[in-house]
This record gives structure tokens, C-alpha cells and sequence, in this order.
């Protein structure tokens, strides 16, 4: 591993491509370094991941929306859509466009958090509509998911995009462009090309998560997916991008992010070392934002030591910067405690989700978010009564970089009417790969199993199961199998007309 320092230049200075952070992100995607086999198998992990929370959402209104838009782009040799009949092709950016927002929309797919926030598994929408509509094999399309990890990984802990509310699809442009560049075997200028292109048009504001929080949410990622491929094919057919587009006087870091005067250090591995960012990534058991997952996990330990629920007086909650800020009562965001608020309100509010952990002794991706659970008496006051309070020890266990102290967890304190006080505190969620029960092949497939089995047919779950796992063996024009297919009687429509 090097680090490679960032930092901004005068224009009057020319910096070498060498020495510029796209140009080693580019050379990090074109050098075809032997794979980890534990990269190899956590791929195929979070294919079949992204495929469960995928086929969960499949009828959930923006889901409906994306579909609809991608199906108005047919493409006689292009790629699929999740749960249409895999005869019926489309154009890659929209096939992307439509499984990456059904990848998202849940909020239930893995993450990385360290200088910033990711779902790295937003990327694997894109690579594979390319890998179909370009037939690439499935070995070829593994590479290009490990590639895609590592430079989001690598870029999240070197650069912090949200401490100037900007989003973090800002480093999911970049790392699907250089995963479709290790993917196609293009050459590391092109590569280069694409991942400037792709970074300067993806840059956008946290608005979409505060506030009114909408559907724009699970859209994000996927425009950012399709925006990566279409810088690609720009590159390939030999445009070039804003340059250098890190490091230039009116560049992202000059003028958006830390400033002239910003240094940042971006971990990169050296040429020809094997790509294992993706094992330092990891998958969320429940439906919420993933500063909730170990919370979950306290909640529902907390409810065998709460006889009557009715007793509880408040909750403090002691915790990072994040998790106070964000989704805490640091966020000073009303809706966060509003039972009418959307769904992507509710998985983006502590305070709720403790509230009904609590209360529940489970988390489901449904029922939890339903409006009639949300107004229950009992959960308004307990929910109300919720208070989360940064406490530094939280935030620089947040932060450390050895994954083995690093923790997104809380102490909490639930005082009773009484006055007696309740404590216990958790580091990482227990499916964390750190935690009590890391998930692995099985939780993968049991997740998988129990998100769509009143969706799709048991044959098609184990036909889809068995095809997955044998990825790095399909041939060029097999990667459809990588398609859930589901009765189109019972895939939903929207009635509403656009421009398309």
C-alpha cells in the first residue's frame, strides 16, 4: 500500500498526469494485478445481496418509476432489467439506471464508513449492464466489481466529501469508471479520461438526505452508475475531461471541498498488489442506515431488561459525530421525529429506529417503516423521548483506521420513572465482519431467500443462486443468468406519462 498525497496547484503549473490522482486511480484499474480469492467470493457475495434487496423493492414506487423509463429505451442486443423476462433488452445506461435504484431504495445493501460514507454495492448495477450489452465474461466482470471497491474504498478514507454537504455519489462516479475500465481492459489514458469526466459530473449536495427526504434518495446512485458509463464511452471514442480534476486551481478540491490549501492522503495499493478493499467493506442485516445496525442489535438486547415499556422516562444516547449529526437529534431536523415523515425520512432517524428495536425486539424492511407502526402511542412517546449526544470517544473510534477498533456503535442510558438507569453499549453490529456472527455465504443466501421468496418462484431462487456462485466460470453471453425473473402480472406499472 503508498499513500498518494492530494493537493491543489496553481494553473500556471503544469502537474504531470503521473503525479495526479485520476492518473493513479487509472493505473490502479488498468494493472491486472492476481486476484484475492476472498475478493472473488465476497463479489459474488454482494451480487447476491444487491439482488435481494433489488427484487424486495421491486414494486416500491421509485423503483416502478426507474423501470418504467428504462423499458422506453429497448436495445435488441443491450441488457436486462430485475424481474423482466431477460429476452427483453435495453439500453446499459438504463438498465443501470432502473436496477440501481432498485438496488438502493431499501437502503439495505453493504457500506464502508470512514472519511466519508459509501454503498460500494452501487457500483455492481452499472458493471453488470455493460458486461451484458458488451458480452464480457463473468470472471472479467468480478475484476471490474474488485476494482470498483477498491477505489471507493480508497477514496472514502481520504477524502470527506459530506463535511461540505456534498454527496458521496461524488466518489461512486469514479470508482464505476475505473471498474468498467478494469472490466473492457481499457488503457489506463482512457481510464483516466473517464474518471475526470465522471467525478465532475457527479457532484452534488446532502440536501437529498435532509429535510423531505424523497425518492431522489435511491435515484442518486443509479444516475451517478449511468453517468460513469457514459463518460466511458465518451473516453473510449477519445474525448477528454476537465483536467486535472482534483488538483486544479478551479478544481473539486480548490473550490468545493477543503480548498487551496488542502491536503489530503488517499491510500492506494502498489502496482501489481492484489485489490482486498472489498473484504473491508460489509452488508446490513436490517433495512436502515448503517449507524443503526448495531444500535438494532443493542435495542433488542435491551428489551429482555425493560419489563414495562411504559416505564421508560427518556433515552440518551452516546455516540459519534455522525450518528449525531446525521441521524441523531444533532441533525435538528424535525421530520426525524414525525410519524407522518416518508420512509427515507424514517430509516435516516435514530430516534425512530431505536424507539421500535426497542419496543419490537426486531426490525423488519416492511413492517417497521409502516405508517400504523409509526403512530402508535406507546412508540410516539418513547421515540420522543430520545436523545443522542456526540461523545468524542464514539468519533475516534469512528474514525481509527484499524479496522478492529474502528465501531459505529453507542452507549445508551435509559433512565426509568423510577430513576434507575439501564446501560449497555456495542461497538460494531453483530453481522460486522468484527462482530459476534460476521455474515458470510449462507447469511448471503438466507437474506436472499427470505427477501424474495413471496416474490419469485423457488425455481427461479435456486436456479439464480446456483448461476451466481458459479460467476467467475460464465461464458461471455451467460451473464443474463445474472437476471431475477418474476411473473410480469405481478411486477406493478406506472400509469403516469414523462417525456420518454
Amino acid at each position: 500500500m503508498i499513500i498518494h498525497k492530494l493537493r491543489v496547484f496553481p494553473s500556471k503549473f503544469k502537474l504531470a498526469k503521473k503525479n495526479q490522482l485520476a492518473w493513479k486511480l487509472a493505473e490502479l484499474a488498468s494493472d491486472h494485478a492476481k486476484l484475492n480469492k476472498k475478493s472473488i467470493e465476497m463479489a459474488i457475495n454482494r451480487i447476491i445481496d444487491n439482488a435481494s434487496v433489488a427484487i424486495a423493492s421491486i414494486n416500491r414506487k421509485a423503483v416502478i418509476t426507474s423501470r418504467e423509463m428504462a423499458r422506453m429505451h429497448p436495445r435488441r442486443n443491450g441488457a436486462t432489467l430485475f424481474g423482466v423476462n431477460s429476452n427483453q433488452k435495453f439500453d446499459c445506461e438504463w438498465a443501470a439506471w432502473s436496477n440501481g435504484t432498485a438496488v438502493r431504495e431499501l437502503d439495505f445493501h453493504d457500506t464502508f464508513l470512514a472519511a466519508d460514507y459509501s454503498h460500494p454495492g452501487d457500483n455492481i448495477p452499472a458493471l453488470i449492464a455493460v458486461a451484458q450489452q458488451k458480452k464480457i465474461s463473468g470472471l472479467n466482470l468480478i475484476k471490474g466489481i474488485i476494482t470498483a471497491y477498491e477505489v471507493q474504498v480508497n477514496l472514502v478514507k481520504g477524502i470527506c466529501l459530506h463535511k461540505h454537504k456534498v454527496d458521496h455519489i461524488a466518489h461512486l462516479g469514479p470508482s464505476v469508471a475505473a471498474g468498467l475500465g478494469t472490466m473492457l481492459g481499457l488503457k489506463t489514458e482512457e481510464i483516466y479520461q473517464a474518471i475526470q469526466q465522471a467525478l465532475h459530473t457527479t457532484i452534488s449536495t446532502r440536501q437529498s438526505r435532509k429535510g423531505e427526504i424523497s425518492s431522489w434518495k435511491a435515484f442518486a446512485p443509479a444516475h451517478a452508475g449511468k453517468l460513469g458509463i457514459e463518460a466511458v464511452d465518451r473516453a473510449m471514442r477519445g474525448e477528454g475531461a476537465p483536467s486535472p480534476i482534483y488538483e486544479g486551481e478551479d478544481s473539486v478540491v480548490a473550490r468545493i471541498l477543503d480548498g487551496k490549501k488542502a491536503v489530503y492522503k488517499i491510500p492506494l495499493p502498489k502496482k501489481k498488489e492484489e485489490k482486498k478493499a472489498i473484504l473491508e467493506t460489509y452488508t446490513k442485516e436490517y433495512s436502515a442506515e448503517y449507524q443503526a445496525q448495531a444500535l438494532i442489535d443493542l435495542a433488542k438486547k435491551l428489551n429482555k431488561r425493560i419489563q414495562n415499556m411504559n416505564d421508560i422516562k427518556k433515552i440518551d444516547i452516546y455516540t459519534s459525530h455522525h450518528t449525531h449529526n446525521v441521524i441523531g437529534t444533532g441533525a435538528n431536523d424535525p421530520q426525524k421525529m414525525d410519524p407522518d415523515a416518508s420512509r427515507e425520512t424514517l430509516d435516516h432517524s435514530i430516534m425512530y429506529i431505536f424507539a421500535v428495536a426497542l419496543e419490537d425486539a426486531d426490525w423488519h424492511h416492511v413492517k417497521s417503516y409502516r405508517k400504523t407502526r409509526a403512530k402508535r402511542k406507546r412508540t410516539l412517546r418513547i421515540w420522543r423521548s430520545v436523545r443522542t449526544h456526540e461523545d468524542k470517544k464514539w468519533t475516534k473510534r469512528y474514525h481509527d483506521p484499524n479496522p478492529k477498533r474502528k465501531a459505529f456503535g453507542a452507549k445508551v442510558v435509559i433512565t426509568l420513572k423510577n430513576n434507575k438507569k439501564i446501560t449497555e453499549e456495542q461497538g460494531v453490529a453483530d453481522a460486522h465482519p468484527y462482530g459476534s456472527r460476521p455474515f458470510k455465504r449462507e447469511n448471503y443466501i438466507q437474506k436472499f431467500i427470505t427477501l424474495t421468496k413471496d416474490i419469485i418462484t423457488k425455481k427461479e431462487s435456486d436456479r439464480f443462486l446456483k448461476d451466481v456462485q458459479n460467476l467467475k466460470n460464465l461464458k461471455s453471453n451467460q451473464l443474463d443468468k445474472l437476471n431475477i425473473v418474476i411473473n410480469k402480472k405481478n411486477i406493478k406499472k406506472n400509469n403516469k406519462i414523462g417525456i420518454f
